[in-house]
């Protein structure tokens, strides 16, 4: 380990601070202790970084409050007796959509979703080494946030499961098309940020409105398995539960890999206008 300081050791310090008889209360010294109190915290180790932490603490509060947005809108339909249908919940997983890629974006990407931080992974463009942890803290966020929205709205906790309307291979196939979609637009939003400006956030917010609204009458609109596994964790309830965890997952891959094939052209992605605002300008930059 470096020196703390220059030309002088701790144990230096502690030396002449002993032996000086001055005390630190002294009007005339005080101002000498105190550098030397400081000078000793520099001791503390400064090389510890902290950026892995706060990216998978900002995907667990991300998806902590994706899950709260929806028990809101799904108490919201129990309080109106069904008068706030897909359209609303569409509307409510857009904006909140767009809400976490302006705030937690620049942090951690964004992800919210184990399956596009899976097809990260797989494209070669986010590290391996963090897939877990990343996948953990959005389980754990989507887990709290439905426990916590449950208790706020007093609603039951079957009420946010998703369950296929139709057949499970028509639900599986509904959400793999979706999400591939999604994550094609996003990667593309990601190497073309200086087209679209700030306006990249709110271009992947309509998409995921969207995709909810086609996807909603045959599967209930999940594209990711972390809003499907929480509710199914606090209820205890796991039923189909594979067609929001394979279906999404494969689709994501899907789409990522589709647009680095498109993309053929031999040069890096232009570089954003915007302040990261894009769902996968922070860790999926593909090359094109």
């Amino acid at each position: 380990m470096n020196p703390c300081f220059d030309k002088q050791s701790c144990s230096e310090i502690s030396t002449c601070a002993s032996t000086s008889g001055q005390s630190g209360d002294d009007p005339e010294t005080g101002s000498n202790a105190m550098s030397i109190r400081n000078k000793g915290l520099l001791c503390i180790p400064h090389d510890i970084d902290l950026n892995p932490a706060r990216m998978v603490i900002a995907e667990l509060v991300g998806t902590f409050i994706l899950m709260l947005c929806v028990c809101g809108i799904m108490a919201s339909t129990v309080l109106t007796r069904g008068e706030v249908g897909l359209l609303e919940y569409a509307a409510t997983a857009g904006l909140t959509i767009i809400v976490l890629v302006y705030s937690i974006g620049p942090i951690s990407g964004a992800h919210v979703n184990p399956a596009v931080t899976i097809a990260f992974a797989v494209v070669g463009h986010f590290p391996l080494s963090k897939v877990p942890f990343y996948i953990m803290a959005q389980t754990a966020g989507s887990v709290l946030g439905t426990y916590i929205g449950i208790l706020v709205y007093g609603i039951k906790s079957n009420l946010m499961i998703t369950r296929p309307a139709q057949h499970c291979v028509s639900a599986f196939w509904v959400e793999l098309l979706a999400t591939s979609i999604i994550v094609f637009l996003a990667a593309s939003l990601a190497c073309e940020a200086q087209c679209f400006g700030n306006l990249s956030g709110f271009v992947v917010g309509v998409a995921i409105g969207l995709a909810v609204l086609i996807t909603g009458p045959v599967s209930g609109g999940s594209m990711n398995p972390a809003r499907s596994l929480g509710p199914a964790i606090v209820s205890w309830n796991f039923s189909d539960i594979w067609i929001y965890i394979i279906g999404p997952t494969i689709g994501a891959v899907a789409g990522g890999f589709v647009y680095r094939f498109l993309r053929l052209r031999p040069r890096a992605c232009s570089p954003s206008t915007s302040p990261n605002t894009s769902l996968l300008s922070h860790s999926f930059m593909f090359v094109r």
